[in-house]
């Protein structure tokens, strides 16, 4: 960010390059943490860059403005900012509509345009490989389950997987997709060669429609990366410590397995189908009654509304309805605005996308973690190009102290 001159930022540059407030701005100042100097104007104030990129650096501040939080992470990938979303300066939304996610994820992993990019099957043996141990789960697994098991056995099947070059770990992100699609039984032959072509085959026994695979790539797209989330946090962590892209991906895997993140849109759904087979105020009821919370709806880092479900929705226009569930959708919508304020997120998006196209029930959380990680790989590349081990926020002790209470810190002698 440049400064306003002489090495220096405004009140508005600084505070926004640490996440924070002015009034937790000056509250640095007043620790001696950054120095503050008087405009020339006389009537603002002035920070020195280096202070502020330092205590960046060091992670004492993050996005809740405390010092202590999680440190904040300086990335090139994704900017949010005035509820729009962009990838390395480019609207998300511009490129989910005229792009496609293969070219978006080789211009986040490289920063260069393939709008012709694709990624290749995975070549004959290991693409067995990874479906047979894909196959071993139990047959109650999911498809991230299997999604799991397919990173684990491209990890193994890559003796080069510590060559972490950007050249070689954007061609193991290429690998990744492929693995992740090659885990999952085929239920129609794929109509073409795209990532978003070879998931339907797995997710539908239908043919789809052009709108349809439109939609299902824009989805990729958009959910291919979203800041520092937690999933991202963790593959972030990983890298971090130099493990190999594989690793960085299953850390990922690993913390988007939850009801909170990854299976945010099961929940929408299911507030959907609900809301289709009584009413919406009565699905809503019941949800918030089961989780004192509405899915679909509302999001930390929007204020007004979440682009990428403004852009999805808008792509869904087009395709057959024969349920009317985009009329319940926008009843949902009225009556989740009327009664909380709250605006639709992407996981009510995706959960109408996979109603619509009667996708199976863990379509949503498969889809994103699809998505994602290309996110994981992108964050992995600024990680390893970082200095290693930089991620060490300081634990905030609670519990007992030697010498406090010292008789309950001894063990109990046998009686």
């Amino acid at each position: 960010m440049p400064g306003a001159g002489g090495g220096m930022l405004t009140t508005q540059q600084a505070a926004e390059r640490l996440g924070v407030k002015p009034q937790t701005l000056y509250a640095y100042v007043s620790r001696g943490l950054i120095t503050r100097v008087r405009a020339a104007d006389g009537k603002g104030s002035l920070f020195a860059a280096a202070d502020v990129d330092a205590l960046a650096d060091r992670g004492a501040v993050g996005r809740g403005g405390a010092a202590g939080a999680a440190p904040a992470i300086r990335t090139e990938l994704t900017l949010l900012e005035d509820d729009r979303l962009f990838f390395r300066g480019r609207d998300a939304a511009g490129l989910a509509e005229r792009g496609t996610f293969e070219a978006t994820a080789v211009w986040l992993w490289t920063g260069r345009d393939e709008p012709e990019a694709r990624f290749a099957p995975l070549r004959p043996g290991l693409r067995e490989a990874v479906r047979a141990c894909a196959d071993a789960l139990p047959a109650s697994a999911r498809v991230v389950d299997r999604f799991k098991a397919a990173v684990l056995a491209a990890s193994v099947a890559d003796p080069l997987s510590l060559d972490l070059r950007p050249e070689s770990v954007a061609a193991t992100g290429r690998a990744l997709i492929g693995a992740l699609l090659a885990a999952v039984p085929e239920r129609s032959a794929a109509t073409g060669e795209s990532v978003a072509e070879r998931l339907w085959a797995r997710l539908s026994a239908d043919a789809p429609s052009a709108e349809a695979l439109r939609a299902l790539d824009a989805a990729l797209t958009l959910l291919a990366d979203h800041d520092i989330a937690t999933s991202t946090y963790a593959a972030r962590l990983a890298a971090s410590t130099r493990a190999n892209p594989y690793a960085v991906v299953t850390a990922g895997l690993a913390v988007l397995d939850g009801p909170l993140h990854g299976g945010a849109g099961a929940l929408a759904r299911r507030v959907l189908v609900r809301a289709h087979e009584t009413d919406p105020v009565t699905a809503l009821a019941a949800t918030l009654r089961e989780t004192g919370s509405v899915p679909g709806f509302g999001h930390v880092l929007y204020r007004t509304r979440d682009p990428r479900a403004e852009t999805l929705l808008r792509l869904l226009d087009p395709l057959p309805d024969p349920r009317g569930l985009r009329g319940v959708t926008a009843e949902l919508v009225q009556v989740a605005a009327d009664r909380f304020g709250a605006f639709p997120n992407s996981d009510l998006a995706l959960a109408l996308l996979a109603e619509l196209c009667a996708f199976p029930l863990d379509a949503e959380e498969a889809i994103f973690a699809l998505a994602r990680t290309v996110g994981w790989i992108a964050h992995a590349l600024e990680e390893y190009a970082a200095p290693p081990l930089r991620h060490r926020p300081a634990g905030l002790y609670t519990g007992p102290r030697p010498g406090a209470g010292a008789a309950a810190l001894q063990p109990r002698r046998a009686r």
